[in-house]
């Protein structure tokens, strides 16, 4: 990623918190953001190196650290500019590290909340 380039991703506290008890574990970590297979549209965390990314994957930026990458046509099929991600309760039903501790992680787009608002507004 251009170092001009602002990151795309940004964590809540809690989502950070639980990124570092996770590096604590495991070391490094990489986030791709599922487009549907596995865990939904949730964002999955694996040991760095786990998950091979190819030419059609796009680095939107990294949190606590890590890298966070989804899949290109995934991007701007869902036409958000920004996400934010964050934790909840619960284990997710794919393959992300912090589901064996009964959680998972969730993302959201500012962006597509303000679409939303200004939509439901006219």
């Amino acid at each position: 990623m251009d170092a001009d380039q602002p990151s795309r991703v940004v964590a809540t506290d809690a989502a950070i918190a639980e990124i570092e008890r996770l590096k604590e574990t495991y070391g490094p970590l990489a986030f791709f953001q599922s487009g549907g297979c596995c865990d939904g549209s949730s964002p999955m965390c694996f040991r760095e190196g786990e998950l091979l990314l190819g030419p059609n994957d796009l680095l939107l930026g990294e949190i606590a650290g890590c890298s966070f990458s989804i899949d290109v046509e995934q991007y701007e099929r869902w036409r958000w500019p920004s996400f934010v991600v964050d934790v909840a309760p619960g284990a997710g039903t794919g393959m992300s590290l912090e589901g064996l501790d009964d959680l998972h992680f969730v993302v959201t787009s500012p962006s597509a909340a303000d679409r939303c608002s200004s939509s439901s507004s006219t």
